[in-house]
C-alpha cells in the first residue's frame, strides 16, 4: 500500500516572500509538462516527492513546492538521502527533514550505502537516484522534484565537453526524465540562496561543494568564473541556452531516425538486426546515431564513441572481423543484416 502524506499547508504558502513565489511558478510550469503524468492513488491526490539535501537549492525548491501545492492540487513529500560520507551527516539530514516539515511537507530520510563504481560523485549519485527511485516505488509518487539550476546545467555541459563526450555534452540535463523533473533549470544559484535568506533559513554548505579534488567543484569556484573574467559574464546562460537549443535539435533528430529504425530493424534471437544496406547508404552522423539508439532503446546501452566507431566498422570496413563486445551486447555481421544479441556483462 502506497504511503500516505498530509496536504501542505503553512505559512510560506500563505506569506511566501517574492523569490519564494517566482520558483514556485517554475514548479508549476514544469509539473504542468505533457510528459509529467500526474496520478491520483486511490482516492487522494496526486503526490509528487520533492529531494531535499538540506543546501540552499533543495530547501528553496522544498519551500516554492510547498507555496505550489494549492495552485497544483498536489501533495509534496520531501525525501532526504543521507550518503553517509561526512561525520554528521545524519544531523545534516534530521535538520533538513526539521526544517521542510516546517513548510508542512512530510519527510521522510533515506540512508544509502555508496558504492565504489564510477568514482566518489558516480557512486554517491548512483545511491542516491537508486534512493528515490525505491521511494517513488514505495509511495506510488508521480514523481520527483530535483533541484539542479542553471550554473549546474553550464557545469554539466563543461565536464561533458572536456570528457569528450561529442554533441550529447551539450545536451546537459533534461528537465524531465522519466519521473525525474527538474523546475530550476532556468534558475540561477544566487535566487536560491536568495530565497533561503528571505525565509531566514539555515541551509548546510556541502563542503564537498569546495573540494577540489572533485571535478565539479572544481569547475564551479575554478574553470566556470576564469570563463566569466576571460570572456564577459553571461557564459552560464549562454551554456544553458545551448544546452536546451542541443536538447530541441537531438530529441527532433532521434524522433525521426526512431521512425527510420522501424523500417529497417528486426527481431533477432535473444535482440534485433538492422539492415546494413540502409546504414550503408547513410552518412556517418545517422548511421552512429542509429546504432546508439538500438543500443540504448533496445539494450539500455550507452556506448562510448569508440564502440560506435567499431560496430559501424562492420558496416563500412567489413574485412570478416568477429563480433564486437561490449556490456550486456554482442553485435555480429550476419550476411546482409548487423545482429545486436543481449549477453551477459561482458568487459571492455
Amino acid at each position: 500500500m502506497a504511503d500516505t502524506f498530509p496536504a501542505s499547508d503553512s505559512g510560506v504558502q500563505r506569506n511566501a516572500p517574492r523569490t519564494v513565489h517566482r520558483l514556485s511558478r517554475e514548479i508549476i510550469r514544469a509539473l504542468s509538462n505533457r510528459d509529467v503524468v500526474l496520478e491520483r492513488v486511490g482516492d487522494e491526490v496526486p503526490l509528487v516527492l520533492v529531494a531535499v539535501s538540506g543546501g540552499p537549492d533543495s530547501l528553496a525548491l522544498a519551500a516554492a513546492a510547498a507555496h505550489a501545492a494549492p495552485v497544483l492540487g498536489v501533495r509534496f513529500a520531501a525525501v532526504i538521502v543521507d550518503h553517509g560520507l561526512q561525520s554528521g551527516s545524519a544531523a545534516v539530514a534530521e535538520r533538513a527533514a526539521e526544517t521542510v516539515r516546517r513548510f508542512g511537507l512530510q519527510a521522510t530520510v533515506e540512508t544509502v550505502a555508496v558504492g565504489d563504481d564510477g568514482g566518489p560523485e558516480g557512486a554517491a549519485r548512483a545511491a542516491r537516484y537508486a534512493a528515490l527511485d525505491a521511494a517513488l516505488r514505495r509511495t506510488g509518487a508521480s514523481a520527483v522534484l530535483l533541484g539542479h539550476t542553471l550554473d549546474d546545467q553550464a557545469e554539466t555541459v563543461l565536464l561533458g565537453l572536456a570528457r569528450g563526450s561529442g554533441a550529447g555534452s551539450l545536451k546537459g540535463m533534461a528537465e524531465v526524465t522519466g519521473r525525474l523533473v527538474r523546475p530550476f533549470l532556468s534558475v540561477r544559484r544566487d535566487d536560491t540562496h536568495a530565497a533561503v535568506a528571505e525565509l531566514g533559513l539555515d541551509a548546510w554548505d556541502d563542503p564537498h561543494n569546495v573540494d577540489a579534488s572533485f571535478t565539479r567543484a572544481r569547475v564551479r569556484h575554478r574553470v566556470l568564473p576564469v570563463l566569466e573574467d576571460e570572456l564577459g559574464p553571461g557564459i552560464a546562460e549562454a551554456l544553458a541556452r545551448t544546452a536546451e537549443q542541443a536538447r530541441e535539435d537531438s530529441d527532433a533528430f532521434d524522433e525521426m531516425i526512431e521512425e527510420f529504425i522501424e523500417e529497417i530493424c528486426e527481431p533477432a534471437e535473444a535482440g534485433l538486426s538492422v539492415d546494413i544496406g540502409a546504414l550503408a547508404a547513410n552518412p556517418a552522423a545517422i548511421r552512429n546515431r542509429i546504432i546508439r539508439l538500438v543500443a540504448r532503446g533496445e539494450f539500455g546501452t550507452s556506448l562510448s564513441r569508440a564502440h560506435t566507431l567499431a560496430i559501424a566498422a562492420l558496416v563500412t570496413e567489413w574485412k570478416g572481423q568477429g563480433p564486437i563486445d561490449i556490456p550486456g551486447i554482442r553485435v555480429s555481421r550476419n550476411g546482409g543484416r548487423l545482429v545486436f544479441t543481449a549477453t551477459g556483462s561482458l568487459s571492455h
